[in-house]
């Protein structure tokens, strides 16, 4: 069965990272994962030779990890597709089709036949009454992109199980259970960061910006003179706080912080307007490589005054022993592990 049992694997910028667990009655056992560099041209190279030094990547890291599975769920980058939720009423399979053609063309800035469209339910009222509204996630991503996961997957010699984007990965690991409270989950990655709101344990907005950890590192490099291999290092030692290093790294990160943080506070001034009721947003949960650097959780919490975690993907597991480091890097490994739960739904 384990072989068969797909695991998560997520293709960032500039990390690749793999998870495999497996379900049990008592939640779920940590088999293993790894984290390794991705190659330079990454997932944005056209040319074959890239795609299969990509596909060594994986496969390498698959041996490292001892991964023996040839199932994979796999999850696209959110800045290379179009994702939104849609508030609709309660519609047929059939009806529900041709809405989501409809929103997607008033959505999707390039033209549909060089997309591909995928919808999820996230919520159906179980009774139907004109109030109620069903909350659909639609999904556009361009049919190349597809394709080149599917070539590049299959010269590491692996079948796709599942294609899903990063924030619905992201959101499967956190969010545990309907009395979740209401949540903003930002996903921090090495190029965009994306944003998720939670109410009753459903994602009913979410939203992408094209600045991350990546962009923190050029700020360092350039206010310190350093090599962005040292500014990353000089990030995970000393973080944003103002009390390290005279605050310099504090200084250099705060602009791109700040921009992250003008988009939660629009998010949140988007749901209070949208939800006058008495679940306001009750925590920021950071997530991504990025949300370890020291003291960004005390900047999002004392800019935003909501209270903010860091996020700890590992929390699903049953109680069993686990090296220190693949706990200490939860962040990094949130959508890997949503990945790897996807067959457990």
């Amino acid at each position: 069965m384990n072989n068969k049992q797909p695991f998560g694997l997520d293709i960032g910028a500039t990390t690749i990272k793999l998870a495999w667990i497996l379900g049990g009655n008592k939640g779920y056992i940590y088999k293993s994962s790894v984290i390794v560099p991705a190659p330079a041209k990454g997932m944005l190279s056209e040319s074959p030779l890239d795609e299969e030094e990509m596909a060594q990547a994986i496969r390498k890291a698959m041996e490292v990890a001892g991964i023996t599975s040839k199932y994979v769920n796999v999850a696209l980058a959110e800045n290379q597709v179009y994702t939104k939720v849609l508030e609709m009423p309660v519609l047929s399979e059939k009806e529900l089709r041709s809405a989501i053609y409809w929103e997607a063309e008033q959505y999707i800035p390039v033209p549909l036949t060089n997309i591909t469209l995928a919808w999820n339910i996230l919520y159906k009222p179980e009774i139907v009454d004109s109030n109620q509204k069903m909350q659909v996630l639609m999904v556009g991503a361009p049919t190349m992109l597809i394709e080149k996961y599917q070539r590049i997957l299959s010269m590491a010699s692996l079948t796709i199980n599942s294609l899903e984007t990063e924030i619905l990965a992201t959101v499967r690991t956190l969010v545990i259970g309907e009395n979740y409270p209401t949540t903003i989950i930002i996903n921090i990655g090495s190029v965009s960061t994306s944003f998720a709101i939670i109410r009753n344990g459903i994602m009913i907005f979410t939203y992408s910006m094209s600045i991350g950890g990546a962009a923190i590192n050029r700020a360092i490099a350039s206010d310190l003179g350093l090599t962005p291999a040292q500014a990353e290092e000089y990030k995970k030692a000393y973080g944003v706080s103002d009390k390290t290093l005279g605050g310099k790294i504090g200084k250099s990160t705060e602009p791109i912080l700040t921009s992250i943080l003008t988009e939660v506070k629009k998010s949140i001034a988007f749901y209070n307007q949208k939800y006058k009721d008495d679940a306001p947003v009750r925590q920021i949960i950071l997530s991504g490589g990025t949300s370890k650097l020291p003291g960004i959780d005390v900047f999002f919490a004392s800019n935003s005054g909501i209270e903010t975690a860091i996020a700890n993907p590992w929390k699903i597991l049953a109680s069993q022993q686990i090296p220190k480091e693949i706990l200490d890097n939860g962040p990094d490994y949130t959508i890997a592990i949503g990945l790897a739960m996807r067959s457990y739904e």
